[in-house]
């Protein structure tokens, strides 16, 4: 159920709304937007009576919603969400660009990069510190050494840090160093560890399946925001198909699904995406020009010597190169939607 306060309603008349929702068992979820707010209702076994609150002070409608996924939906939030992580934003109608290795190998390895990916103008930095690899003979991380060598990274360049937790140990320690927590492809449907990053004061970064629907998907972030966390965004990192001259195949008709759909800002991540270098910077130019809210990509010193993933990892050069063209993109793209407002309005 889905409750629309007038544009007038007081935090008095909010806060009585929802002690009624309490009372009846279940769990509120106020969103405050420019010009209202609403507040979802889940917990509810089934259909909720809206004589419950139609007739509260401040509330518009009480709308009964059908969509299985209630939190993330545009019903709910007509304005784009905005996710704040320390200071930095994504889905603000900036093009976030979220860069670094795939893996954190050593101090020397992430602070080369985060020099990079700082002197690009980007704010923030990817770095695995636990990966979860297919096979268990591979270099799965750093663990905690790791971390603190992410922490070192933004503290020295100012750079905000995301990473992944893979279970709700790891997410504990992605809290005491990171800025955001990443929440991997093979994790979308792990139920615990949703809920957990669900309670976490950091904002999450949730990657779609390998074989997900848009409906799974949103899904999961609605385990997120059923917790109380609403600072989600979206990731595209590409689907498996019958396809063989690419690791995955990128569903950008993802972005503007999405973005039809739900209030949650959407990223691409072209490397994962991929799986080929030389196929990161022509998809992660097609990712700005689709509507991406930002992008994530992989950057390397040496990508043929690193540790996971060098095969989709780019060069300094080709990094730096990327981000002046897929900016070029975004910038065209913003000054035509701005136009099409003007004369439309």
């Amino acid at each position: 159920m889905l409750i629309v306060m007038t544009a007038r309603a007081t935090q008095r008349e909010i806060d009585g709304v929802v002690r009624v929702i309490e009372s009846l068992g279940f769990r509120a979820h106020p969103m405050p937007g420019v010009t209202r707010t609403a507040i979802g209702v889940t917990g509810n076994p089934g259909t909720v009576d809206i004589g419950h609150f139609e007739n509260l002070p401040g509330v518009a409608e009480a709308v009964h919603v059908t969509k299985p996924y209630k939190l993330t939906a545009l019903d709910l939030r007509p304005e784009r969400t905005i996710v704040d992580v320390g200071g930095a934003r994504i889905g603000d109608g900036s093009l976030a660009i979220i860069a670094g290795p795939c893996a954190i190998e050593s101090r020397e390895q992430a602070f080369s990069v985060a020099e990079i990916v700082q002197r690009s103008g980007a704010k923030f930095f990817r770095g695995g510190a636990f990966k979860p690899r297919t096979s268990p003979y591979t270099f799965a991380g750093l663990g905690e050494e790791g971390l603190k060598i992410l922490a070192d990274v933004r503290q020295k360049f100012g750079l905000k840090v995301v990473t992944e937790a893979l279970d709700e140990s790891t997410v504990d320690l992605v809290e005491r160093y990171a800025d955001m927590i990443q929440i991997g492809s093979r994790n979308m449907q792990n139920f615990t560890l949703l809920r957990r990053a669900g309670r976490s004061r950091l904002p999450v970064l949730l990657k779609r399946g390998m074989a997900a629907t848009l409906e799974e998907w949103l899904l999961a972030a609605e385990y997120v925001m059923a917790e109380g966390n609403y600072q989600i965004v979206l990731c595209e990192r590409g689907v498996r198909t019958f396809a063989q001259h690419a690791r995955n195949t990128l569903d950008l008709a993802a972005i503007p699904a999405v973005r039809r759909i739900s209030h949650l800002p959407v990223i691409v991540d072209a490397a994962h995406g991929t799986g080929r270098s030389y196929m990161v910077t022509p998809l992660a130019r097609a990712g700005a020009a689709v509507g991406a809210d930002g992008l994530m990509v992989e950057v390397h010193a040496q990508p043929e010597q690193a540790l996971s993933d060098g095969a989709q990892t780019l060069t300094f050069d080709e990094y730096e190169q990327m981000v002046n063209e897929v900016r070029a993109i975004h910038k065209v793209i913003a000054q035509a939607g701005v136009k099409f407002a003007k004369n439309s309005g």
